[in-house]
């Protein structure tokens, strides 16, 4: 079971990146999945995540309009698109989800405590700076 992120980096303020999270082995869906970051001296906290439906998404008000998560089933690949990218937004990333697929626990992991969670990638980078 692994979740492996790719597509951070370094981007100027009001640039855009395209994250994505990649799952392999067995037992792992995409079906419910969540993008998480965390600051320099910051606690983790949860950015958007996706349930069973593509109509089933939450989005951290923060970034509502400017961030979109979505899927390729048939890649087993759950991307973010970060658009008009802020400085304070420099973050290591993170995709996560839960063994047993409940989408319960990743939307509360989004909205409260991304510690509910406990399958997690290694996290991607993403410095925003001019």
């Amino acid at each position: 079971v692994q979740l492996v992120e790719s597509g951070g980096g370094l981007v100027q303020p009001g640039g855009s990146l395209r994250l994505s999270c990649a799952a392999s082995g067995s037992g792992i869906s995409i079906n419910v999945m969540g993008w998480y970051r965390q600051a320099p001296g910051e606690k983790r906290e949860g950015v958007a995540c996706i349930g069973g439906s593509d109509d089933d998404t939450y989005y951290k008000q923060s970034v509502k309009g400017r961030f979109t998560i979505s899927r390729d089933k048939a890649k087993n690949t759950v991307y973010l698109q970060m658009d008009s990218l802020k400085t304070w937004e420099t973050a290591d990333y993170y995709c996560a989800t839960d063994s047993k697929g409940e989408w319960s626990r990743v939307l509360a992991a989004t909205r409260l405590y991304p510690g509910y969670l406990d399958v997690w990638g290694p996290g991607t980078p993403v410095t925003v700076s001019s």
